[in-house]
């Protein structure tokens, strides 16, 4: 057995802080210390007084479970974790959570738990080093230059993501991604074999991966030999290491017992006589801290790249501007006003227009002022309207604004995910609506996390027509409305779509935009600012007693239906609420929308459930949709004037 106590720090205070709190995950930790000790102290640049320095080698945890030896990692190296955070561990409102999460823990990249996800966003990362080093480096000096490392075990891989976001890697040639796979051939359930038996190396290699291995994971030698092999590599890289889940642990090692739950004391006690720990539990010697201590370096490394950039700065300004902006993530200082000037612009715009097609032309302006703002498709450029004539294919050339993900929705979200946490890169990417199904843990994650990633949603109700309804969303809109940190944007014009795309622009969390197949009417509004609330009148009569509410392609039906309304003697007011989450934040324009003292009926062409909270008066559809032409699909589903004018006079 290794008697190195430099690395059977991280196995005990791993394995003690899931003893304290009788919950969570040995066995990783004390499988794959070894290779985290290699990595951290002799390969890995970071710098723990300053965890958000730029150009620092990003660590994912895609097998978040095992995070007690993430936050050992960061303890040891000299990160603000303290050895009271880890006997904290899997406790409320500590900074050492039961899976990393980005925001609680310094030096956490990003939240991993769900597998696969973490392997999705380590590919992001090295996707968005690569862009902005073909951006910003020049052949003299390269102050974009750092490495993305990712440990992975065999759940990451079964995850059908894994394939999604490793074949885009491969064809990429993402070169500076190093992954480290955990075979110990044991999950949850137990050994692997009887359900899982893919040749990780031919799979690797048919995606385009370099595959280095299978090494020893316990033997110091031949990972360092690994790692140094795979950093030669043109390929993104795979190290298959071979290890024993629960190293150390008696009966227990190699066995699924040692997985999910805490050892107990006699294995603790044999753990301690295997490895010839005689610590106490959280005793760690000075000399041991002394050893991993990473501080020095990294301030080291800091003024080195400090001094990098100064050098930069006078090489070529253009791309030293650029720079500076990736680091502060502002967005250019003549943006506000440039697309302020380019809305006024908009106002006059009276043609109809669907609003896919109205995002497009806002893209074409961005695309122009914001030179880190990327995008893609899931293979629906076109139908999604997220290319423009100024997109240029990472793809061919990486220095571009667009990217092709293929028919790849969970792994374009979480590679959004991992450029937004890399920083220094604002991601958009669109499919349709009803395919955020799939990629939808993804969305869920940019939200948890609060990270800038915008995502395009077309195709939006039963309109888009003969398709049918495995391509008609309805509950879509209720799940993205209820998801927190959301803001959801269903525009109606080309001003709301403008609108729309700039609030996303400085959200600091993610946005979900949410536009039209279908051409849609326009309308005039006296006052286009009143679009920043969330919602506003868009006709408003003061004898009125009745507030017609609606999103998107209903709100001009909302208008059609109010002015028929209006020659029956029936004086209704309309509303417009492109984004519920924004009008919520603005009380006095909720509640005169939402007035006590009036009849408020709201129309929407999808499932009620995310509005009954507002109004009990909800027009909106319940079922699955049919197959069949849009327009007459609107009418089979209660979507025009006369039967909307029905509905209406039955709830007054």
């Amino acid at each position: 057995m290794i008697t190195d106590k430099i690395v059977n720090a991280l196995r005990f205070l791993s394995a003690d802080s899931v003893e304290r709190a009788n919950s969570g995950h040995p066995g990783m930790p004390l499988g794959m210390a070894d290779i985290a000790e290699v990595l951290w102290r002799d390969h890995l640049k970071h710098s723990p007084n300053n965890p958000e320095w730029f150009n620092r080698d990003r660590f994912i945890l895609s097998n978040g479970h095992g995070s007690m030896l993430l936050y050992s990692l960061l303890h040891l190296s000299g990160y603000d974790l303290s050895i009271d955070d880890l006997k904290n561990f899997r406790q409320l409102k500590s900074k050492t959570p039961g899976h990393p999460e980005f925001g609680i823990t310094p030096g956490v990249e990003t939240t991993t738990g769900p597998l696969g996800q973490g392997i999705a966003n380590a590919v992001g990362m090295a996707l968005a080093e690569n862009i902005l080093a073909s951006k910003i480096n020049t052949d003299d000096c390269k102050p974009i230059d750092h490495m993305t490392y990712c440990f992975l075990g065999d759940g990451c891989l079964m995850e059908g993501i894994s394939h999604e976001a490793m074949s885009l890697a491969g064809v990429l040639e993402l070169s500076k991604l190093i992954c480290f796979y955990d075979s110990n051939g044991i999950s949850i359930d137990g050994k692997i074999e009887s359900w899982y038996g893919d040749n990780i190396i031919k799979r690797c290699e048919s995606y385009g991966w370099h595959v280095v291995g299978p090494i020893d994971g316990h033997n110091r030698e031949s990972i360092n030999k690994a790692i140094n092999e795979a950093k030669n590599s043109n390929k993104p890289s795979m190290i298959v290491c071979n290890t024993s889940i629960g190293y150390g642990a008696g009966e227990k090692q190699d066995s699924e017992s040692s997985h999910g739950a805490a050892l107990g004391e006699s294995h603790i006690n044999k753990l301690r006589e295997n490895l010839r720990w005689e610590l106490k539990p959280f005793e760690i010697t000075k000399e041991i801290y002394e050893a991993w201590d990473a501080k020095e370096k990294g301030l080291l490394l800091e003024k080195n790249w400090n001094d990098l950039c100064q050098k930069h700065s006078e090489i070529n300004t253009s791309k030293a501007s650029l720079l500076k902006g990736a680091i502060s993530g502002k967005l250019p200082d003549s943006f506000d006003s440039e697309f302020n000037d380019f809305i006024d612009k908009l106002s006059s715009e009276k043609s109809a227009q669907a609003t896919r097609k109205s995002s497009q032309v806002v893209l074409e302006f961005l695309q122009s002022k914001i030179e880190n703002l990327i995008g893609g498709s899931a293979d629906l450029s076109g139908s999604n309207n997220t290319i423009t004539s100024k997109s240029i294919a990472i793809n061919d050339q990486p220095d571009g604004n667009y990217i092709y993900y293929g028919v790849r929705e969970f792994g374009m979200n979480a590679i959004m995910n991992g450029m937004a946490l890399h920083g220094g890169i604002i991601p958009y990417g669109g499919t349709f609506l009803v395919f955020m199904d799939y990629g939808r843990n993804a969305v869920r994650m940019a939200a948890l996390m609060g990270i800038k990633v915008i995502f395009v949603f077309s195709h939006d109700s039963v309109a888009l027509g003969e398709d049918g309804p495995t391509h008609q969303p309805i509950e879509h809109l209720a799940t993205l409305r209820s998801t927190p940190n959301m803001k959801t944007w269903r525009p109606a014009t080309l001003l709301e779509t403008a609108y729309a795309w700039k609030h996303a622009l400085k959200n600091s969390g993610p946005s979900s935009l949410i536009l039209s197949r279908q051409n849609l009417a326009n309308f005039s509004i006296t006052d286009h600012s009143e679009i920043s609330k969330g919602g506003y009148f868009v006709l408003k009569n003061e004898n009125s007693s009745i507030n017609l509410i609606a999103t998107g392609s209903e709100v001009s039906l909302a208008l059609d239906a109010a002015n028929s309304l209006f020659e029956e003697g029936i004086v209704c007011n309309v509303v417009s609420i492109p984004c519920l989450e924004l009008l919520e934040k603005h009380a006095e324009n909720y509640n005169e929308i939402f007035s006590d003292e009036k009849t408020n009926i709201i129309i929407e062409c999808g499932h009620p459930n995310s509005w009954y909270k507002h109004s009990k008066n909800v027009i909106g559809i319940e079922t699955f949709g049919e197959s069949g032409k849009g327009d007459i699909l609107m009418e089979h589903f209660g979507f025009s004037v006369d039967k909307i004018k029905s509905r209406i006079k039955s709830m007054i």
